[in-house]
Order: structure tokens, then C-alpha cells, then sequence
């Protein structure tokens, strides 16, 4: 029984009951970004509406990690 059931977390166990897991096997739940940081939504539009792509995004983020990288050590 694997795969990927998106549900909220107070309803995870009742949902895994439900499809037959047992209450002690172990489950790997993951937190969807979008879910985890207030705001990303609607930081994410307005990026989109200045015309930035995933791409550049990417790209913006490899450019400031490596900036920051001499700062680390």
C-alpha cells in the first residue's frame, strides 16, 4: 500500500487506519513547502508576474549560495 495521499495532518492517522496500515507500522510523512512557509503563495505570484521564471529563480539562489559560501568557512 504505497503511494502518495495528500491529507491534513489531524486526518493522517484516521485516513492510514482506513487503508489498512496498522497503528505501529512507520510512516514517513512530508511537508509541502507551500504549506510550511506562510507567504510562499504569494511570493511566488509576484514573481511570476515580474516575469521571472523557475529558472531564473534557480539561478538567483545558486548565485547568492555561492556568495555565501566563503562567508561559512
Amino acid at each position: 500500500m504505497l503511494g502518495r495521499y495528500p491529507v491534513r495532518a489531524y486526518d493522517a492517522l484516521p485516513r492510514g487506519l482506513r487503508r489498512g496500515l496498522d497503528p505501529n507500522d512507520r510512516v514517513t510523512i512530508t511537508i509541502e513547502p507551500d504549506e510550511l512557509i506562510p507567504g510562499r503563495r504569494e511570493a511566488r505570484a509576484r514573481v511570476v508576474a515580474a516575469g521571472l521564471t523557475d529558472e531564473d529563480i534557480d539561478r538567483l539562489i545558486d548565485e547568492a549560495r555561492t556568495e555565501a559560501q566563503p562567508q561559512l568557512g
